[in-house]
C-alpha cells in the first residue's frame, strides 16, 4: 500500500452504495437512473414490475452493490455471472437475482477475496431507442490537495476505467479547476458541456447537471463523487447511470441521517473495531505490528521498520491520550494478523506521560496473556526513564528502548 493510499485512510471518508447515493443527489436536483435497492428474489420480482409498469419498458438492470468498481466486469464466485446484468422479463430478473444474492462478487477491484453480495439494485433501463443517439460519459469531483481547490474531471470516454483513458488518450481527459471561494461559475459549468461535445437541449440539461452535482459535493461534505457513466438519453436528458460517493468521516457530525447509511459488513472487521476505540488503523501486508501516536511518527515507524529489514503489517496511532484501554484494543487487533512476528509501540511522551503509556502495556500485557511474540517498546519524551523502568522491572517479556536506533536494532533482530 502506499503512503498516498494510508494517507486517505488516515484522514478517512465513509463509502456509500450506489442506490444510496442516487437517493442523496436525488434531493439536490441531479437526475438519476431511477432503481429499487432489495435484498431478496421476491421483492426483486415486484421492483421489477413496479419498474415496468412506470416506464413501459421489459427492460430492467440488475446491480449487485457492494462498495467497489468493476462490478460489470466482476463474476460471483463460482458462476459466469455477471455482477451487473440486464432482465428482460420477471423470469429473468428471479434468475438472475438468485445468482447474485448471497454470492461472493470478484472484481478487479475487490482482490481475489471480492466481497460478499447483500442487496442488488433493480434499475430502470437508459439505453432506449429514440431520435438522438445515446452517448456515455465520465465525470467525476474530488480536491486537488496540491492546488487546494476541488477539481471537476470529465471525459468524452465513459463507461470504461478512467485510469486507461489516462493513460492512453490522456488528451480525452479535461479539468475544471474550482476557487472554494466562489464556487462552480455558470461560465465553468458551460465549458464542461461544450467540451463534451452537447449542443442544444443536452447542452442545457449538462450546465444544470454540473451546477447541481457540485452543490451536492459541497453539501454533502463529499471526499469523492464519481458519476461513470454520466449519460445522454435519446431524448437529450442527462442522467447519473452509476455513482460511486464517500463522504468525509470528520464532517459527519453535520450529516447524521447520512451517518446512518455507514455498512460495516463493507468495511474491514478490524478497522471497523479500531474505530470504535477511536484508533486510526490500517492493515498492511508486512511482519511488523507498529502501535504509535501520531500519524507523523507512525509514517516515520514504518520508515524504520523497513529499514531494519521489516515490513510493517499495520498502521496504527493511537492519538495522543494513549491509556490502559487503547493499548489494551490496539495489542488485541494487532494481534489478529497471523502475518505479525514482532510488535514495536513508540510512543513520544508529549501530550501523554510515558510512565503512563508503560503502565497501560503492562496491564494490557497481563489482561491479553500468552503473547509469544517479541515486544518492543520506545518511549521518549516526558518520565521516559522512568517508563523504562517500569517495563524492566516488569517481569515481562517487553525489550524497552529510549532511543530510535535502539529500538531499530531490536525489531532487526525479532525479525531476523
Amino acid at each position: 500500500m502506499t503512503d498516498s493510499l494510508i494517507f486517505a485512510k488516515i484522514f478517512p471518508s465513509m463509502n456509500l452504495h450506489e442506490y444510496q447515493a442516487k437517493e442523496l443527489l436525488k434531493k439536490y436536483h441531479v437526475p438519476v437512473q431511477e432503481g429499487i435497492a432489495v435484498d431478496t428474489v421476491m421483492a426483486a420480482e415486484e421492483a421489477y414490475r413496479q419498474i415496468k409498469t412506470q416506464t413501459g419498458n421489459n427492460f430492467a438492470v440488475i446491480k449487485a452493490q457492494i462498495h467497489a468498481g468493476g462490478r460489470g466486469k466482476g463474476k460471483i464466485e463460482g458462476t459466469e455471472q455477471r455482477g451487473v446484468a440486464v432482465a428482460k422479463s420477471v423470469e429473468d430478473v428471479a434468475t438472475i437475482a438468485k445468482n447474485i444474492l448471497g454470492g461472493t462478487l470478484v472484481t478487479i477491484q475487490t482482490g481475489a477475496a471480492g466481497k460478499k453480495v447483500n442487496k442488488i439494485l433493480i434499475a430502470q433501463d437508459v439505453y432506449y431507442p429514440g431520435p438522438n443517439p445515446v452517448k456515455e460519459f465520465y465525470l467525476s469531483i474530488l480536491l486537488d490537495r496540491a492546488k487546494g481547490m476541488n477539481v471537476v474531471m470529465y471525459s468524452t470516454e465513459g463507461g470504461m476505467d478512467i485510469e486507461e483513458v489516462a493513460h492512453n488518450t490522456p488528451e480525452k481527459i479535461f479539468k475544471e479547476w474550482v476557487h472554494p471561494g466562489g464556487g462552480l461559475q455558470g461560465f465553468q459549468a458551460r465549458k464542461i458541456a461544450f467540451n463534451l461535445g452537447l449542443s442544444g437541449e443536452a447542452f442545457k440539461n449538462c450546465v444544470k447537471f454540473v451546477t447541481n452535482l457540485y452543490n451536492a459535493y459541497v453539501g454533502l461534505d463529499c471526499g469523492m463523487l464519481e458519476i461513470n457513466p454520466l449519460f445522454k438519453t435519446s431524448d437529450e436528458k442527462i442522467i447519473a447511470v452509476d455513482c460511486k460517493m464517500n463522504i468525509d468521516d470528520n464532517a459527519l457530525m453535520r450529516h447524521a441521517d447520512t451517518a446512518a447509511l455507514r455498512d460495516v459488513t463493507e468495511e474491514d472487521p478490524t478497522e471497523v473495531e479500531a474505530g470504535q476505540y477511536n484508533l486510526n488503523f490500517v492493515k498492511l501486508d508486512g511482519n511488523v505490528g507498529c502501535m504509535v501516536n501520531g500519524a507523523g511518527l507512525a509514517m516515520a515507524t514504518m520508515d524504520m521498520i523497513k529499514l531494519s529489514g521489516g515490513e510493517p503489517a499495520n498502521f496504527l496511532d493511537v492519538g495522543g491520550t494513549a491509556n490502559a484501554q487503547t493499548v489494551e484494543a490496539g495489542f488485541r487487533i494487532i494481534m489478529k494478523d497471523p502475518n505479525v512476528k514482532a510488535i514495536l509501540i513508540n510512543i513520544f511522551g508529549g501530550i501523554v506521560r510515558c510512565d503512563r503509556v508503560a503502565a497501560g502495556v503492562i496491564e494490557a500485557y497481563n489482561k491479553l496473556g500468552n503473547i509469544n511474540i517479541p515486544i518492543i517498546v520506545r518511549l521518549q519524551g516526558t518520565n521516559a526513564v522512568e517508563a523504562k523502568k517500569l517495563i524492566d522491572e516488569s517481569g515481562l517479556k517487553v525489550q524497552s528502548a529510549i532511543e530510535l536506533s535502539e529500538a531499530a536494532a531490536l525489531v532487526k533482530k525479532a525479525v531476523a
